[in-house]
């Protein structure tokens, strides 16, 4: 159950975050949008309705829980770069999954919100200097500090993370 949990395991973040790992993680986030779209194109809308794990959200829920958390990343980038050590408010991520929209809505619509979110996402991580990556914010769960580069390997670990979800369900039903 581990497995399909956490396919590619948990975030962990380099000690020492390097300019190799910002590109590279950027590099996650500017190709997700078009790999995942790819991935899904063709899936019918019961395959859409499948748990990619049992107690786990269809693969339409994780598509919109997708673009919700990485519209979440956005604004964290936005305020760290813009504020003062901002206390960021978290969010209900299993609650917004259980909405009207993430539930019903055209994969097509979070999808097409994802190219343009991670071309803005993108746009602006190539732009910022290294003062710029080391800016924070503070998470409310244990107001943790967790800086503008630490926050881009997340969120390429988030890509790849619910990426690897639908992957294996794919590859396990032989679709």
């Amino acid at each position: 159950m581990e497995q399909l949990r956490y396919p590619i395991g948990k975030f962990t973040c380099p000690e020492e975050i390097t300019k190799q790992h910002i590109t590279k993680w950027i590099e996650v986030l500017e190709t997700l949008p078009k790999r995942l779209e790819i991935m899904v194109k063709d899936l019918s809308v019961a395959q859409l309705e499948t748990l990619y794990r049992p107690d786990g959200w269809t693969i339409r829920q994780v598509i919109h829980h997708i673009a919700d958390s990485h519209h979440h990343s956005y604004t964290r980038f936005k305020w760290a770069l813009t504020e003062n050590k901002p206390l960021i408010k978290a969010y209900e991520e299993k609650e917004w999954s259980d909405l009207f929209d993430a539930r019903t809505a055209p994969i097509q619509l979070s999808l097409d919100y994802l190219k343009a979110l991670h071309a803005k996402i993108v746009y602006l991580l190539k732009g910022l200097s290294s003062d710029e990556l080391q800016k924070y914010y503070l998470h409310p769960k244990g107001n943790v500090e967790v800086t503008v580069a630490e926050n881009i390997g997340k969120y390429a670990w988030h890509s790849n993370h619910h990426f690897a979800h639908i992957e294996g369900l794919l590859k396990r039903e032989g679709w």
